[in-house]
């Protein structure tokens, strides 16, 4: 590697001889030193700097044409990097990092010290034997810049070559090629234009790695075998791709420090206990119930101390609170050892002759979730701990879990996650197969989702059900969705206890010190299959040969432990004893249950709501109406900038210049109603968020409640929190464009607390199909499932408008369909009906008509002494109509929502003259009425509108049906027969007419697309529609 066949063989040009000044001796001198970096530097600057992403030029490059030129330069055509910091250095030493300054110091002081050649930076003529002769300069600064290479090779690459397969069969980045840069074999040194003779070479430490500790200097040898055992063995750490070198750093001196994963015999023992009390409680279970279902957790044991290591760092670091989300393998273990969910409640959900205390289906044991506060043992202080309940469908309680948390540290004033953090338990095909993984991660730092930080842990079982990475995803690893926030993932093999307790006592601290996600993957197998019912040999036969030779992690640890001296074989026995005499008993007392109560694994109550039964305390909803004083207080704000100096949009000055004179006529339009409605909620004490894509102006431009300075860049304002001195907070934001995660985070934030209106607002309501998943397992069967109340509020703007299939139907049918009232059961009519019928449900279905109808619905949702889902069918064209307004008569105090609207025109004079009576919901009542009034038929069709479609308002049908007896019963609906509301409407009108009349349908025939994406199309079905809804002879002579 010597300098001979690098050195010019004539002296290197100067790269400014044209601008060289002549009578400038100094400068001449430096471009004289300068001109000699290059010889010195040779091919290993060349990958050096290329390691670092920086340009690197062609060092003896020339032409008879213009010199060659250097990237970078300061001044459009200058010098390298390493050029620049050479000049600097010579200028003064201080001027560049200490770490160049020892570099050029000691690669001077050690040529001197070999040579009567003068120090590197001191004039050196231009001439061929000179150069030459600074082969030892050479050789020295080369194989620094190599040494600070291969170092970082190793912090980059090194977790491809970790051994992290606890069976030793799989790679588990998906492939068996070995990173030519890490030095695997003696010859690789090569790559660095090393030698073998120069592992005994001491050679300085740069600051980016703390492998010496507190020494500068290593030999190569130890450097390498360092690097290898920090980066190579059980530890595969992927951390370089971070952008912030503080957080680098931070990692590197958590893993480099020589001695760092030192542990005391009491926290080895603690660990074993830990382990005995995982592995035992699996095979007490497998003893138990052999033939039944469990998802068990053996193969990755060492999960439970993995979290309660999380747990312990966390509550070191002042956190209170901690919120589970997780799939169902090992669930019941983590239920028993981690929550510490009595023994007998869970063993008793094994006995099939168990009575169900709770309405409702209830939900398999390794769905179901828990909320327990206790003692930490380790910190002695107090921690919450809550495992939320979730379906099968995985993945899906994530964004979930972090709603909750955020909603957890939003009522305790935990802006900075001091006092509550998240831990998201994963399986490896799920989190690289599931979308809403990546949902999830882009919401952890949106100002108003951040849970400032989710510790991730995936149990990468290396297989998914039965089939195997390879086929099961694209990337590396299944944790790379996580470089997409900059987390730091640690790579960890499970059979290495000690390791996964260590990386996990990491990963808690550095969410508490940078308030960032991060990524444990617990590398392991799964012992049994799918589920314990399951054959594995049939898709996976080598490894599951491998499984079954392989030794329990249980007693690969207690045999080190006992070998080292930390326990005694006796007291490891006494250990497993003692946790299986602890089983025995709750097995015993488990026998003695009866009934089941579901209501013991609430993953969220709410102390105080309820009775002490968890049954309402009244069956009553006071009025929804509010003082008018009020109602005009919250207006003049609507309609105003409540900031001085504040210069709004022109087109918004007159937005506001309309909401002025509408709050003098004492009328509102829809953004007023809704403005109303959380305004008055906030006035007492109730905490309105609402969330979704562009709520904060509204998709079609109506609601603006954050106002925006047009001269100052960011300025901002939300007027609805500048009410009254004493309200409660107001959140109103865009959220990312995300359905299926975001609807998922506002029902986990909807969770936390009933004192809450928490609503999503969908930017088109059928784009809530993409967030079906949330909608089916939670939302619509929640309840039934896991006896949770939940009141979130989705707005569905809906509408038949003639523009397109999509952005037109929000579904209804498919809510409806999914309603729990009972279409053939012939309702009682008691005093309490109305509010009776409502907790029945499993949600409300309304489709409001009128501004008041949407503040009055809003208002009772927090009104009621329980909570439901709210599907509310929001308007698109109705936000601006010149009939869809509201006086303040309808909104005072004494008024509530109207479930149903009658006709209060002149048909309802004389109801006998009535020849048809045409019910409908929603936008459509105005096409009705507009084309009434054009035949001249007030008196003959009278309309009545359903503002409450689910659950159905029987007693108010009945009475409108008695009251029109001689008429003709309609529905119209602007929505194609097959969808909307028809097929749920029509058995019930069946039932509480006692089949005795027909309901004739009206409206759009069955198709496959909800609407025509063509406006003249829509306009020939829409009159074709609305004169059959007035053409009296329409339905005669036919039968039903």
């Amino acid at each position: 590697m010597g300098l001979a066949a690098d050195c010019p063989e004539e002296p290197y040009p100067s790269l400014f001889e044209d601008t060289l000044p002549s009578d400038s001796r100094e400068f001449a001198e430096r471009m004289s030193q300068l001109r000699l970096v290059p010889a010195l530097l040779g091919a290993q600057v060349t990958r050096f700097l290329a390691a670092r992403d920086i340009s690197v030029f062609n060092w003896r490059g020339r032409s008879s044409g213009s010199p060659a030129t250097f990237p970078g330069s300061r001044g459009g055509g200058g010098s390298s990097y390493m050029e620049e910091m050479y000049f600097a250095w010579l200028e003064n030493p201080q001027s560049v990092h200490k770490s160049w300054d020892s570099f050029f110091r000691k690669a001077s002081e050690e040529a001197s010290s070999g040579s009567a050649q003068p120090q590197l930076p001191s004039v050196i003529p231009e001439s061929r034997p000179t150069v030459c002769s600074r082969t030892k300069t050479s050789k020295l600064v080369e194989d620094h810049l190599a040494v600070q290479s291969l170092i970082r090779a190793y912090q980059i690459r090194g977790h491809h070559v970790a051994q992290l397969d606890p069976l030793g069969i799989l790679d588990a980045d998906l492939d068996s090629f070995v990173p030519s840069d890490l030095i695997t074999t003696i010859d690789k040194l090569a790559f660095y234009d090393l030698r073998e003779a120069d592992l005994d070479k001491e050679f300085q430490l740069p600051t980016t790695t703390f492998i010496g500790g507190s020494e500068n200097t290593l030999s190569l040898r130890e450097i390498i075998r360092r690097l290898e055992s920090t980066y190579c063995q059980h530890i595969g750490l992927e951390f370089m791709f971070i952008n912030d070198v503080e957080q680098c750093q931070w990692i590197r001196q958590k893993f480099e420090t020589p001695g760092v994963m030192q542990f005391s015999s009491e926290e080895k023992r603690t660990l074993l206990a830990r382990l005995v009390r995982s592995m035992r409680f699996e095979d007490f279970l497998a003893r138990k119930w052999s033939s039944e279902k469990r998802f068990g957790l053996e193969g990755c044991e060492v999960m439970i101390p993995a979290l309660k290591t999380i747990i312990d760092k966390s509550s070191e670091m002042g956190i209170e609170n901690v919120i589970l989300g997780m799939p169902h393998r090992g669930r019941l273990n983590v239920l028993a050892n981690v929550i510490r969910k009595d023994l007998e409640q869970i063993f008793c959900q094994f006995d099939p002759k168990l009575e169900a205390a709770d309405e409702g289906s209830g939900d398999v044991k390794y769905h179901l979730g828990m909320y327990h506060e206790r003692i930490n043992r380790v910190t002695n202080r107090n921690i919450t701990l809550s495992l939320v309940a979730n379906p099968s469908h995985l993945e899906a309680v994530d964004p979930v879990v972090q709603g909750k948390t955020k909603a957890e540290q939003f009522y305790r004033g935990d802006a900075q996650g001091k006092k509550v953090m998240s831990i998201l338990v994963h399986g490896d095909a799920a989190f690289a197969g599931q979308g809403v993984v990546y949902e999830t991660f882009h919401l952890s730092d949106l100002p108003s989702y951040t849970t400032n930080g989710t510790v991730h842990v995936v149990v990468n079982n290396q297989i998914g059900f039965t089939t195997d990475p390879r086929m099961a995803r694209s990337s590396p690893y299944p944790t790379d969705v996580a470089r997409v926030v900059n987390a730091p993932i640690f790579h960890v093999n499970a059979d290495d206890p000690e390791a996964v307790i260590y990386v996990c006592s990491v990963a808690a601290e550095w969410r508490n010190t940078f308030n960032k996600d991060v990524v444990v993957d617990l590398v392991c197998y799964r012992r049994r299959g799918h589920n314990e019912m399951d054959e594995p040999m049939f898709t996976q036969p080598l490894m599951y040969k491998q499984i079954h030779r392989q030794v329990p992690v249980l007693k690969k640890y207690a045999d080190k432990l006992i070998a080292e001296g930390t326990v005694t074989l006796q007291e490891f026995e006494e250990e497993i004893a003692k946790y299986d005499r602890i089983c025995e008993e709750a097995y015993g007392r488990s026998k003695d249950k009866k009934i089941l109560h579901i209501k013991h694994w609430l993953d969220s109550p709410w102390p105080g709501f309820f009775n002490m039964d968890g049954e309402p305390k009244s069956m009553t909803c006071p009025t929804t109406g509010i003082p008018e004083d009020v109602l005009t207080h919250i207006g003049n704000v609507a309609s105003s900038v409540p900031l001085e100096d504040f210069k709004i949009h022109t087109g918004l000055s007159r937005i506001l210049r309309g909401r002025a004179d509408m709050i003098k006529k004492r009328t509102v339009d829809w953004a007023l109603a809704e403005y109303m409605a959380f305004g008055s909620l906030l006035k007492e004490g109730i905490h309105v968020r609402l969330s979704g894509q562009d709520v904060e102006r509204g998709t079609f431009s109506h609601r603006h409640h954050v106002l925006h300075d047009q001269e100052v860049d960011r300025r901002t304002c939300v007027p609805m929190n500048h009410l009254w001195p004493d309200q409660a907070p107001y959140t109103v934001c865009n959220s990312s464009l995300s359905e299926y995660g975001v609807l998922g985070f506002e029902l986990g934030y909807a969770m936390a607390s009933p004192n809450a209106l928490v609503l999503w607002e969908a930017q088109f309501g059928d784009f809530h199909n993409t967030a079906q998943c949330i909608i089916d397992q939670f939302i619509s069967t929640g309840q039934a499932k896991w006896v949770r109340h939940n009141g979130i509020v989705l707005l569905l703007p809906h509408g038949m408008e003639g523009m397109g299939p999509e952005h037109s139907s929000a579904r209804p049918e498919r809510f409806l369909q999914m309603s729990n009232d009972d279409s053939d059961a012939y309702p009682v009519f008691t005093e309490d009906f109305e509010v009776s019928q409502l907790y029945d449900c499993n949600w409300i279905v309304v489709n409001c008509s009128t501004p008041a109808s949407y503040f009055h619905v809003l208002r009772r949702q927090i009104l009621l002494p329980f909570r439901k889902p709210l599907i509310i069918f929001t308007p698109k064209s109705l936000l601006r109509h010149p009939e869809a307004r509201s006086s303040f008569d309808q909104m005072v105090s004494g008024t509530s929502f109207q479930r149903v609207i009658p006709e209060d025109g002149a048909a309802a004079q004389a109801p006998e003259q009535v020849r048809r009576l045409i019910f409908c919901t929603g936008k459509v009542y105005y096409d009705l009425v507009k084309e009434r009034s054009s035949q001249g038929l007030e008196e003959q069709v009278a309309i009545t509108r359903l503002e409450q479609i689910s659950p159905f308002p029987f007693d108010l049908i009945k009475q409108e049906a008695e009251r029109y007896s001689g008429a003709e019963l309609v529905w119209c609906q602007e929505e194609h027969k097959n969808m909307g509301y028809y097929d749920y409407i029509s058995p019930r009108f069946m039932t509480i007419l006692g089949r005795t009349r027909p309901i004739w349908y009206v409206g759009r025939d069955p198709a496959a697309a909800p609407a025509t994406g063509n406006r003249n199309a829509h306009l020939v079905s829409l009159k074709k529609f609305l004169d059959t809804a007035f053409n009296l002879q329409a339905f005669e002579g036919k039968t039903f």
